[in-house]
């Protein structure tokens, strides 16, 4: 796979769970290299819109590449999405994708510092203008900090000796490289996970940590909802657990309010609380996907339907481009 190549993970099921109405509005949290955003264009009428957001400037710069006036695109992070729907006038949508973690595009160019394959500088920042490089975090933190996100984000048992070895190593020399890091982690763990490297969770653990993914998607999960019309649907595709269970966790949340419900309340006469989203799937790619696909192994698309605005809310429809 060359570094400008990227293949859409669950492409037809996305598009096909997502658009509802070829009329409609659709907003693509994360372009990445446009593919879902083309596959919704191929889909909508002339009347049917599509907005897209990605906060990496690779992905805004093949933005342009995209010669359609059904089509805008923003630079913006997915947790922002309010604001740069707000930009364009619009206050709700019929349709919201997220597509969560890296791009093929990402991981093969070593100068963006994601893969422990290449060697380049250690960033992992989706953009790089923004925030802390994972260079600059590990060079700070202190050991008991290291190990929190990497056992926490990266969910690795070897957590406390990776630390170790890291907090150890910047003082003989910063650790400034992908393969820096990786040997470090390698010397660390003792036992290897059948045909994953080493290096695997920590750097996912990093990536998160740097980019401060949960909680972008904790954010963008809600503004997504809010922004919705009732009717609207919701696909997020995730890659790892943790993602996939914040997703998981909010659609339930939404789709059977009586279960949040305090024990003792529910054994009350109370009415029952109404529902405000209702799940529709859960797919995870074919055989034949994966063997075309690799990367889309761990994936697993969820999607849900609003059913209601929240009890508080006082939404007031759709809008135009620019109204």
């Amino acid at each position: 796979m060359s570094t400008d190549e990227h293949i859409p993970v669950l492409l037809q099921p996305t598009v096909d769970a997502l658009l509802h109405t070829p009329d409609g509005l659709y907003l693509d949290c994360t372009f990445g290299r446009g593919g879902h955003s083309r596959a919704l264009l191929e889909k909508l009428s002339a009347q049917g819109q599509l907005v897209a957001l990605d906060r990496d400037p690779q992905a805004v710069r093949a933005m342009g590449e995209i010669k359609d006036s059904r089509f805008r695109g923003i630079r913006s992070a997915f947790a922002d999405l309010e604001s740069a729907l707000d930009s364009l006038g619009i206050d709700q949508v019929d349709g919201v994708l997220m597509d969560i973690g890296v791009s093929s595009p990402q991981i093969d160019q070593a100068e963006r510092g994601f893969s422990f394959r290449r060697d380049g500088p250690l960033d992992m920042r989706m953009d790089p203008q923004t925030g802390e490089s994972a260079a600059d975090f590990l060079a700070r933190a202190d050991a008991r900090e290291i190990k929190e996100v990497i056992k926490n984000y990266g969910e690795e048992r070897f957590a406390v000796q990776i630390a170790t070895a890291i907090v150890a190593r910047r003082t003989e020399r910063p650790i400034t490289t992908t393969l820096d890091l990786a040997q470090i982690v390698a010397g660390a763990v003792r036992t290897r996970e059948p045909g994953q490297d080493p290096a695997t969770r920590t750097f996912q653990a990093l990536r998160i940590h740097v980019n401060q993914e949960l909680a972008q998607l904790e954010q963008g999960l809600t503004a997504a909802f809010k922004r919705l019309r009732v009717g609207g649907r919701l696909a997020v595709i995730s890659f790892h657990s943790l993602e996939d269970r914040i997703t998981k966790q909010f659609i339930e949340k939404l789709a059977n309010p009586k279960s949040q419900q305090d024990a003792r309340l529910r054994k009350l006469p109370l009415p029952e609380p109404t529902p405000l989203m209702k799940k529709l799937d859960r797919i995870k790619p074919t055989k034949e996907e994966c063997e075309l696909n690799p990367r889309s192994r761990s994936s697993v698309l969820r999607v849900a339907e609003k059913l209601a605005e929240w009890p508080a809310s006082s939404s007031a429809g759709g809008g135009t481009w620019g109204a």
